[in-house]
């Protein structure tokens, strides 16, 4: 009876799902915070993994990566973040929204962020050339584009005369950016609508409260990349052309911003050189330096659009 009973142990242990199961570390460990979810991010997180082993860094073989995903939400967020540091990871790669609660959590564990809007204005780094700290990684320069996002969405709209800029007010990034291209708006001759939202709750009814605008201006953050196909799909639905803030989100009418996955490519090599030894804190934060137009002539056929030949061969990709 011991022995059958032994063996009924050993059975229920392994139908255990995989993830249920103790398994050790192989490597050092990465915490990664993803502030949307692995669908949004499935592709920038391939290039950062990729880029990882090329340096040497083979996820699975020579290091771990404990992957937790927030959805735009900052409750999960801080539970993440909390979990890793428990977990005494060797650093932390966390999104623009999930870096506060990162550095709540830890002011000795590195923490790296491949995307960030305003990392200064936000207060994750003292300055860009010596962040000081536990904290660098790779600004979006989002706040200072709002002007030429603003410039191109009015070239590929003819009329445009009152914009909706959307926003999320929680996001003191957001909320910069939105300000930025409220002015660039005026700018331009142009009347701004402010649409903020805290909660993806808000999105719909944001929308329902819009009238007498000819487009949409989405300002980037995670609670808004997280749900840009229903942004976008209730934009098209009140035939409105939208602008959002990277250049690989192919939802909308436009996009303009740098590539993430280039970005993320570049997170890893920040990895790479704090595993190495290197203090985050005199690594400089960087800024992009390529910003990529995308146009879907798709979302413009369906919105009765023609955009200009001019833009068009702006474009660094058009969908078809």
């Amino acid at each position: 009876m011991r022995r059958r009973s032994v063996i009924w142990v050993i059975v229920g242990l392994l139908s255990l799902p995989f993830r249920l199961r103790a398994q050790p570390a192989k490597g050092p460990i990465i915490g990664f915070i993803g502030t949307t979810s692995p669908v949004a991010w499935r592709g920038p997180v391939a290039s950062f993994e990729e880029r990882l082993s090329e340096l040497g860094w083979v996820p699975g073989r020579t290091i771990t990566i404990d992957y937790h995903w927030t959805e735009g939400r900052e409750d999960k967020a801080r539970e993440a973040a909390e979990a890793l540091v428990a977990r005494k990871v060797d650093i932390i790669v966390a999104g623009g929204n999930a870096v506060a609660a990162a550095k709540r959590a830890t002011s000795t564990i590195p923490i790296v962020f491949p995307v960030a809007n305003d990392p200064v204005g936000a207060g994750f780094v003292d300055n860009l050339a010596r962040p000081g700290g536990n904290v660098t990684g790779l600004s979006l320069q989002a706040t200072d584009l709002a002007g030429k996002r603003v410039e191109l969405l009015r070239r590929a709209v003819p009329g445009l005369k009152r914009l909706a800029i959307m926003a999320n007010l929680n996001y003191p990034a957001s909320a910069k950016e939105l300000a930025e291209c409220e002015e660039a708006t005026r700018a331009l001759g142009l009347e701004p609508v402010a649409v903020g939202i805290r909660q993806v709750e808000d999105i719909e009814p944001a929308f329902a409260g819009l009238s007498a605008v000819e487009a949409l201006y989405v300002a980037s953050d995670a609670l808004v990349t997280n749900n840009i196909p229903r942004i976008a799909g209730l934009a098209l639905r009140m035939h409105l052309p939208t602008m959002l803030g990277y250049a690989d989100e192919l939802n909308g009418l436009m996009g303009y911003g740098p590539n993430t996955s280039a970005l993320f490519r570049r997170a890893a090599e920040y990895v790479d050189r704090i595993l190495r030894g290197a203090e985050p804190g005199d690594i400089p934060v960087e800024q992009p330096s390529k910003f990529e137009l995308v146009i879907n002539l798709r979302t413009a056929k369906t919105l009765g659009l023609t955009v200009p030949p001019d833009l068009l061969a702006f474009a660094d990709k058009v969908i078809e």
